[in-house]
């Protein structure tokens, strides 16, 4: 095998040559190079795979436990790599008693899958399946590397790799060099899930198709057997969705500036977070991220929540959190404030932004209280029950929140005074994935894909492949049984902190 490596190493370079005379345009080379240097590649992982089972000692008859297992001759195996799928044979190890069965010992020597891939190729594939379709990350990786694995085998290596993450979280250790300052900003998000009866109609049983090899034809047989779809009713554009909360928590560093005022510098080691299980969820997770970065209860150290005014987000803060500086995002604030000026002014006119504009100032100076007798002031002023009403609400909505708005003192700590961090992570890590045209999810199924683009946001995708790998490495060689990695079924939303 060494030796055909070699000739295809010289015929390569041989090559090159020729082509560098032969007046070759250099895209038409460029093309011809990647086909030539890939197939070296899959010439080199099978020397590789050759030479490793060469230098291992298979024993002829081994013991384990009460298993007795004898070796037999080598079988061979298809292995999808980086550069393609390759053959190559090793021993096996066959249970002489017992219920039969045995194992590769080069395969779990070499921390090798029982899927048929290797696990780099799978993560590359789910790392892009955290950015795009399905489908479209198998069309980049086809494109690049000349080849790719099916699209259902990038969902079950994305619901195998999911079954991890949950784990990984768990025991990621602190990042170095943190901030005085944590800061915590808790969002939702809802994303079109499939109702039950769409379910049923994609499990039942697929008619043939009349005209094999026409799609417009079997689009016909599919639309035949779910039947005639039930119109809407006007102005209902619900999409079934269902929530996902986020967290993003980073730390802010104490500094000063060129006056020599106290301001806090970041954002500092942040880490995103998002999950479709109870709103409890993140909170139990927030909390266990902060005691491992050193924000414990009692500690003495600034932690500060901004959310959007959720009710649920509020009372499970103060469960989690009771110490920490609680905050209505202000700009939350603000949209109040202008429906509360629709009810009072013409909508457009002058007065109405003069009104916002002075309320506004108020808000910002934390001064609520003044805004809010503003408020007492104009609703016996107001004409209409409806206005009146609405007003009181918005009225009644910003003073349950009174000890959420001290932006005034907010502003000169330097803490945070919107949760813009949280709405961007919200667009960027749910939305631009999950909520996409034509988009039907499976909760549990999105779950295991949001956890993971949540790890490729963060940066830490290569180490939790290598996380991953190590694990199944582990299991194999505890075992002596293959690992796999790909899952045709998820597993259940996390349910840590809800108990």
């Amino acid at each position: 095998m060494s030796s055909r490596v070699r000739s295809a190493t010289d015929s390569l370079i041989s090559w090159v040559e020729e082509a560098a005379g032969g007046g070759w345009e250099y895209e038409g080379f460029e093309r011809e190079l990647i086909m030539q240097v890939f197939q070296l590649g899959r010439l080199l992982v099978v020397l590789f795979l050759c030479l490793a089972g060469e230098r291992m000692e298979v024993p002829t008859r081994i013991r384990r436990g009460g298993a007795r297992y004898k070796r037999q001759p080598a079988k061979s195996r298809m292995l999808g790599t980086f550069f393609g799928k390759v053959r190559y044979w090793r021993a096996y190890m066959h249970q002489a008693n017992g219920r039969g069965g045995g194992f590769y010992p080069l395969d779990i020597e070499l921390g090798l899958l029982a899927d048929g891939f290797s696990c780099g190729l799978l993560a590359r594939a789910v790392q892009l399946a955290t950015k795009m379709s399905y489908a479209a990350s198998v069309v980049v990786m086809r494109s690049f590397l000349g080849w790719a694995p099916s699209t259902k085998t990038v969902e079950e290596a994305v619901l195998g790799m999911g079954r991890h993450t949950q784990c990984w979280f768990e025991e990621q250790e602190p990042p170095e060099d943190d901030g005085e300052v944590l800061v915590a900003q808790i969002d939702s998000k809802a994303t079109p899930t499939a109702r039950d009866e769409e379910m049923e109609k994609r499990r039942g049983k697929r008619q043939p198709n009349p005209f094999p090899g026409s799609q417009r034809h079997r689009g016909r047989a599919k639309r035949s057997r779910r039947g005639s779809k039930k119109r809407r009713k006007k102005g209902d554009k619900s999409k079934n969705g269902k929530m996902a909360t986020i967290v993003v928590m980073y730390t802010l560093k104490k500094s000063t500036d060129a006056n020599g005022k106290p301001v806090l510098l970041g954002p500092v080691n942040r880490r995103v977070y998002a999950s479709y299980a109870p709103k409890r969820h993140a909170f139990a997770i927030a909390r266990r991220e902060a005691d491992k970065r050193g924000f414990t209860e009692g500690s003495g150290k600034t932690v500060q929540l901004v959310t959007d005014g959720d009710e649920d987000l509020e009372r499970y803060g103060r469960e989690f959190f009771p110490s920490a500086i609680h905050t209505l995002d202000v700009i939350h604030a603000v949209e109040y404030l202008w429906k509360a000026a629709a009810c009072i002014h013409k909508e457009g006119s002058k007065k109405l932004r003069q009104w916002v504009g002075t309320q506004k100032n108020r808000l910002y100076r934390g001064h609520v209280k003044a805004l809010l007798r503003e408020f007492e002031e104009v609703l016996v002023t107001v004409k209409g029950k409806s206005k009146r009403k609405r007003l009181s609400e918005i009225a009644n909505y910003l003073t349950k929140r009174t000890h959420m708005m001290n932006y005034g003192r907010l502003k000169a700590e330097d803490l945070e005074r919107a949760s813009g961090i949280a709405e961007g992570a919200v667009r960027f890590v749910i939305a631009q994935r999950f909520d996409e045209g034509g988009m039907r999810w499976i909760r549990e199924r999105a779950e295991a894909l949001l956890q993971l683009r949540c790890i490729e946001v963060n940066g830490d995708w290569d180490k939790f492949a290598a996380f991953i790998h190590g694990k199944l490495c582990d299991e194999a060689k505890n075992s002596r049984r293959l690992p796999r990695l790909l899952q045709d079924k998820a597993e259940p939303l996390p349910t840590y902190g809800c108990s």
